[in-house]
C-alpha cells in the first residue's frame, strides 16, 4: 500500500482539489467517484447527490472544508490543503468502502491530521476513485483555528501503512528509511505517456546525471559530459558567485510555454545533490592515488573482488562507500557491453541505486581504485574483445552484489536488501549470456588429456572436497585451457591454482570450474613470477591468503 502526500497552496486550493477528486480524472480514470468518510460522517458527497448538480454540492463540500481556514483570515498557513493518494497493489484484494474508511481514518490519526477522539481536529473527506486505490483531502488549519501537529507525517503515514497491511493481509511493502530517490509524479506519468516514452523526465535525468557523474574525474569533465549528452544545466549562485546547487533539464522537455523543466539535483536523489556530486568526485581526482598501468579490467575486477572483505571486516562508514563504487560501476557497465546484455546491466544498474544510499555515511577513501579502472573501462572498452573481461568482472559482482544483499539484511535496511536481490538476478542473466560464447572459445583450445590429468591430480589433492564438482563442470575444459595457458607464460600450474583456490570459498558457487577460469585467467595474465619467487612460494615461505567466507544466507548463481 503506497500513500503519497501532496500540499496544496493558494486561495482555490480546496476546490481545485475537490474538483479533480470528483472529477473524471486527466485520462477518465475516476471511477464512480464517491465518498466512503469524512471528518464528521456526513459531509455531502457530490458523487451521491442525484436530485443536486453535482458542481453545487462540489462548492459546499469545499466551503465546508475551507470554513476553518477562512477564519484565519490573511493568517491562514501557506499550505492549506493536505492531499493524500493510497494505493493498494494490484495483486491485493478489492476492499469494500467501509474497510477504506477503516484505512482513511487510520491515516488521518498517524499523519496527525485527526488524532483519534479529536473533535477540533482538521477537516478531510476521503474519496474513492476505483477498486485499488482512494484519495485523502484535508485542510490543514484545526476547527479550534490552530495548526495540526504533523511534523514527520510522510514517515508516520508510511508506518502505519505497513501495518495495514499486516492487519488487511495486502502486499507488504518493505520500510524505508528515507533515502530512497523521490518517485515521479502523476503529472510526469502521464506527460510520458503522452510523448510515447517509457520512462519519466526524472527517471532520464537521474541516469544521466549519474552515468556521468561515474564517469567523470573533475567536475568540469562532469558538466561537459552532461552537455555531451544533451542535458542543460543551471548553477545556483550564492552572493560571492560561487555555485552552490544545480538543476537539470533534459532536451525537449518543456513547459507549455516552452521553458526548459528543471530538477534540482537533489530532488533527482538525495546523493545528486552539488555538494554530494563535488565530494564523490574528489575520490577520483588525479591525487594523490595513482592506478598503475595495466589492464583496467583485472584492476577492476581486482578492485571488486575485495568489496566482500570489506562488508565482513570493514566498518560501516567504509562498507557503504565500496557500495557506493560498486553502483557506480554497475552504472558505467552497460555502455561498454555488447547490445544483446544492455537491457539487463541496465536493469541491475536502475535497481541496485537504491542499494547505495542508507543512513550511514559513506567513506570513499577506499574506493579510487575500482572508479578509475571503470572509468578507464569505459573510455576504452575494447580490451578483452572476446569479452573475458567483463565476465569476469560480472563473476566477482555477483559475489560482491550477494554480500551487500547479506549486509543490509542484518543492518535491517529492507529496501536496500530487495533492490540488491533484484540487482543478482539481472546480473546473473547477463553474466549467463556473456560467459558461454566465451567458455565455448576457451574449451575449443583445450590442451591434450596428459596435461588434464596432471590439473586433475593436483585438484583432487589441493581440494578434495571440491575436485569431483570441477572435474564433472561443463567448464572444466575451459578450466584447463587458462591453466595451459598461465604456464605458457611463465607460471606455475600448480602454484596458479592454488592462488586461484585460496582466493574465495567455492561453496557457494553455482559452477565451481567456471569461477575458477576467470580467477585463473587473470591472474594468468600477469607478468609471471621469478625463479626465486616460485621457488618460495614452494617451500612454503609465503603463506597463501585465506578465502573469504560466504556470508550465511547469500543468494547468487554463478
Amino acid at each position: 500500500m503506497i500513500p503519497k502526500i501532496i500540499l496544496g497552496t493558494g486561495p482555490h486550493a480546496t476546490r481545485r482539489t475537490i474538483g479533480y477528486l470528483f472529477g473524471k480524472g486527466r485520462a477518465n480514470e475516476h471511477i464512480d467517484p464517491h465518498l466512503v468518510a469524512s471528518w464528521n460522517g456526513f459531509a455531502p458527497d457530490p458523487g451521491r447527490s442525484p436530485h443536486r448538480g453535482p458542481k453545487d454540492v462540489e462548492a459546499q463540500l469545499a466551503a465546508q472544508l475551507d470554513q476553518p481556514v477562512k477564519m484565519l483570515g490573511a493568517k491562514a498557513p501557506k499550505h492549506t490543503v493536505w492531499h493524500c493518494p493510497v494505493r493498494a497493489a494490484p495483486e491485493d484484494p478489492i476492499l469494500t468502502d467501509a474497510q477504506w474508511a477503516d484505512i482513511a481514518r487510520r491515516i488521518v490519526a498517524a499523519a496527525g491530521i485527526a488524532p483519534e477522539g479529536d473533535t477540533e481536529a482538521c477537516r478531510w473527506v476521503a474519496v474513492r476513485h476505483a477498486d485499488d486505490h482512494i484519495h485523502i483531502a484535508a485542510t490543514l488549519v484545526r476547527q479550534d483555528g490552530r495548526r495540526p501537529q504533523r511534523d514527520y507525517d510522510q514517515r508516520a503515514v508510511q508506518c502505519e501503512a505497513r501495518k495495514i497491511e499486516v492487519d488487511y493481509g495486502l502486499r507488504r511493502l518493505k520500510p524505508g528509511d528515507g533515502t530512497a530517490a523521490k518517485r515521479p509524479t502523476g503529472k510526469e506519468h502521464f506527460k510520458a505517456k503522452r510523448l510515447g516514452q517509457d520512462a519519466t523526465s526524472r527517471e532520464m535525468l537521474r541516469l544521466r546525471v549519474r552515468r556521468a557523474m561515474a564517469a567523470a574525474s573533475t567536475e568540469a569533465e562532469f558538466f561537459a559530459l552532461l552537455e555531451a549528452t544533451g542535458v542543460s544545466v543551471r548553477l545556483k549562485r550564492g552572493p560571492s558567485g560561487d555555485a552552490l546547487g544545480c538543476n537539470f533539464a533534459l532536451p525537449g522537455d518543456t513547459t507549455d510555454k516552452g521553458e526548459p523543466v528543471f530538477y534540482a539535483g537533489s530532488t533527482l536523489a538525495p546523493d545528486l545533490s552539488l555538494p554530494q556530486i563535488r565530494r564523490r568526485l574528489a575520490t577520483t581526482s588525479p591525487e594523490p592515488v595513482t592506478v598503475r598501468p595495466g589492464n583496467p579490467w583485472h584492476q577492476a575486477t581486482a578492485a571488486t573482488e575485495r568489496i566482500p572483505h570489506h562488508l565482513t571486516h570493514g566498518d560501516d562508514h567504509a562498507a557503504q562507500g565500496q557500495l557506493v563504487a560498486l553502483g557506480a560501476a554497475l552504472d558505467l557497465l552497460p555502455v561498454t557491453a555488447p547490445a544483446a546484455l544492455k537491457a539487463e546491466l541496465e536493469q541491475a544498474a536502475a535497481v541496485f541505486e537504491r542499494a547505495t544510499r542508507s543512513r550511514i555515511a559513506a567513506d570513499l577513501d577506499s574506493t579510487r581504485v575500482l572508479r578509475r579502472s571503470v572509468q578507464a573501462i569505459w573510455k576504452d572498452p575494447t580490451r578483452h574483445g572476446d569479452g573475458a573481461g567483463l565476465a569476469m568482472l560480472l563473476d566477482v559482482a555477483l559475489t560482491a552484489v550477494a554480500y551487500a544483499m547479506h549486509w543490509h539484511r542484518i543492518r535491517q535496511h529492507a529496501q536496500q536488501e530487495a533492490a540488491a536481490e533484484q540487482a543478482l538476478l539481472h546480473l546473473q542473466a547477463a553474466y549467463a549470456q556473456i560467459t558461454e560464447p566465451v567458455l565455448v572459445g576457451l574449451a575449443r583450445r583445450a590442451p591434450s588429456p596428459q596435461t588434464k590429468r596432471r590439473y586433475a591430480h593436483h585438484l583432487q589433492q589441493a581440494v578434495p572436497e571440491h575436485a569431483e564438482r570441477v572435474l564433472n563442470d561443463p567448464a572444466w575444459h575451459s578450466l584447463t585451457t587458462v591453466l595451459a595457458e598461465a604456464e605458457a607464460a611463465g607460471h606455475n600450474a600448480t602454484t596458479v591454482l592454488d592462488q586461484a583456490l585460496g582466493q574465495r570459498t567455492l561453496n557457494d558457487a553455482h559452477s565451481p570450474a567456471r569461477a575458477l577460469t576467470w580467477r585463473i585467467r587473470r591472474l594468468g595474465e600477469r607478468h609471471a613470477p621469478s625463479p626465486q619467487a616460485q621457488a618460495a612460494k614452494r617451500s612454503g615461505t609465503q603463506r597463501p591468503t585465506p578465502p573469504v567466507q560466504s556470508p550465511p544466507h547469500p543468494t547468487r548463481r554463478r
